[in-house]
């Protein structure tokens, strides 16, 4: 029976390792959004002065947010579905095409979510002050 319920364990363990690589967060985030949001992400990245609308502080989200991640605003902001006037944000399509997983960006609600936006909002997590 203890072998039973170890392999039970086991197995999606295995499932994950058996998974395609895909990058890490910070790989994507060096790619894809360091350019305007600098390395750090304090909006100071080489192309920030070229563009008309100063790139977002992302390491202050949470302090602009009585100290709480603003999850599901974020990952509507790297997902492209909120589309405030000017936005001027590209959207990540290759971040799309990837396993989707459960997502609560903080209000409850799972949604079937892109792994490597998850993974993006995660590392944006780590960033804060």
């Amino acid at each position: 029976m203890k072998s039973a319920a170890v392999l039970g364990l086991l197995l999606p363990l295995a499932a994950c390792v058996a998974q395609p690589d895909i990058p890490s967060a910070r790989a994507d985030f060096t790619a894809l959004c360091a350019g305007c949001h600098g390395d750090g992400g304090r909006g100071d990245g080489d192309m920030a002065d070229t563009l008309d609308q100063k790139p977002a502080d992302l390491t202050t989200l949470a302090a602009r947010n009585k100290g709480a991640f603003p999850g599901t605003r974020v990952m509507a902001q790297i997902w492209g579905y909120a589309k405030p006037g000017g936005r001027v944000m590209p959207e990540f399509a290759v971040l799309l095409d990837s396993e989707v997983v459960p997502y609560d960006g903080g209000d409850g609600i799972l949604t079937p979510t892109p792994i490597r936006l998850v993974q993006l909002e995660q590392y944006l997590r780590t960033l804060q002050r």
